[in-house]
């Protein structure tokens, strides 16, 4: 009995091709919305958290003044290289240690320059930072307390500058700093942020602060644990030290920042996470329309077609048999829509995180809940025409003119 009413509610949608697609052509654009919003969303989250990750979850990132919603503050004076080394000397699990002063500026190498970002650090910062090198070294201990004009280039840079010539002991200018080419850093490609990371030249703190800075001031600190140590812990340790060093009295906020980076990490996939969601649950408003698109659609076909539904009653058919075919009409016109909408959502979503340059992450629960809830569509929406027809009177439906 069911595979006949299956067969003709098939029927009655073959009679009108045209309009049952744009009676679906709502749930399919409801359904393709939701699924490519959340795994363009996904994709993101993912690539947001591996990024994160290249830099391990280790970090610590300690600036002068406040920041975020409602407390940011840049009035603080900011920190010295004494503070650096008590940091060094009197927190313990820590990997490295990095003061981190930085300044975008002209690199200039013969007849080529390029404007880059240039860092005033110590060798420690590679460390913090995971950073590698192609070839050549890190400052010596002698260079980074002389102040010597040597520096450390990223990919980019040499890409800019040397071409195809060797870069090694090269000498570059940088502002007003000429110093010697001794490492070059291995590529990293671009941040979570978009920045291109190898766009870098690296030299001694000193040397910056004395040629480029001007001052004695460290605008920040990168600060590393070891495996297997709190970061929390480390934290907390800092924040300590830094209060009693910059005579912070009880009560009173910090005028200094430390961020963990798995903080850090979990705010941002946090936030990425929870636009996905915004961004699907309007999408999915557009099933709602689908929905009464679905249901105008079959009352309009209820009526056209009464006489037929009076015949059907009055040569014997019960009023559940009428109820179950127009409700399986409907059921099947929003799941067709449903497969055609994830099929194609989940095409647009490729697309788009092909031109992204992130990964394509799918949601089964997602594509699931797409499928099951366009099913729902049709059940609920398609209801109150089944039941109009399955009570028609059989006298005045064949009346029906």
């Amino acid at each position: 009995m069911f595979y006949e009413t299956v067969k003709l509610a098939l029927r009655a949608i073959s009679r009108n091709l045209l309009r049952s697609f744009l009676t679906v052509l709502g749930v399919v654009i409801g359904v393709a919305a939701v699924i490519a919003m959340v795994t363009i969303g996904n994709g993101t989250t993912a690539q947001v958290t591996a990024e994160i990750s290249k830099l391990g979850t280790n970090l610590l990132f300690v600036r002068p003044g406040q920041f975020g919603p409602g407390r940011a503050s840049t009035s603080a004076k900011s920190f010295t290289l004494r503070d650096v080394e008590a940091i060094r000397d009197q927190i313990n699990g820590l990997q490295a240690v990095a003061p981190v002063n930085q300044s975008s500026q002209v690199a200039i190498f013969g007849g080529e320059n390029h404007t880059t970002t240039v860092v005033g650090t110590i060798s420690d910062y590679f460390t913090a930072m995971d950073w590698n090198f192609t070839s050549g070294r890190a400052f010596l201990s002698t260079e980074e307390r002389g102040g010597q004009a040597v520096c450390v280039i990223g990919n980019t840079v040499r890409s800019e500058l040397f071409g195809s010539t060797p870069a090694l002991e090269q000498k570059i200018r940088v502002g007003s700093v000429s110093c010697d080419v001794i490492g070059i850093l291995k590529k990293k490609g671009q941040s979570g942020m978009g920045t291109d990371q190898d766009d870098i030249v690296v030299m001694p703190i000193k040397v910056f602060q004395r040629r480029v800075g001007g001052n004695t001031d460290v605008s920040s600190i990168t600060l590393s644990a070891r495996d297997g140590v709190s970061t929390a812990k480390v934290q907390a340790d800092v924040e300590r030290l830094l209060r009693e060093r910059r005579k912070i009295i009880a009560g009173r906020e910090d005028d200094f920042s430390v961020n963990d980076m798995a903080q850090m990490a979990s705010t941002l996939t946090g936030t990425t996470t929870l636009m996905t969601g915004l961004l699907g649950a309007v999408a999915a408003v557009s099933l709602l329309v689908g929905g009464i698109g679905i249901m105008n659609i079959m009352l309009v076909s209820v009526t056209e077609r009464t006489r037929e539904i009076g015949i059907r009653l009055a040569i014997g058919a019960l009023e559940k048999q009428v109820l179950m075919q127009f409700l399986v009409e409907a059921v099947t016109l929003s799941l067709s829509g449903g497969i055609i909408g994830i099929l194609l959502g989940l095409g647009l979503a490729y697309g788009a995180v092909v031109l992204l340059n992130v990964p394509f992450v799918t949601s089964p629960s997602v594509i699931a809940l797409a499928f099951v809830f366009s099913a729902a569509i049709g059940m609920i929406f398609g209801y109150f025409p089944a039941r109009r027809a399955a009570q028609m009177n059989p006298i005045e439906a064949l009346r029906h003119e």
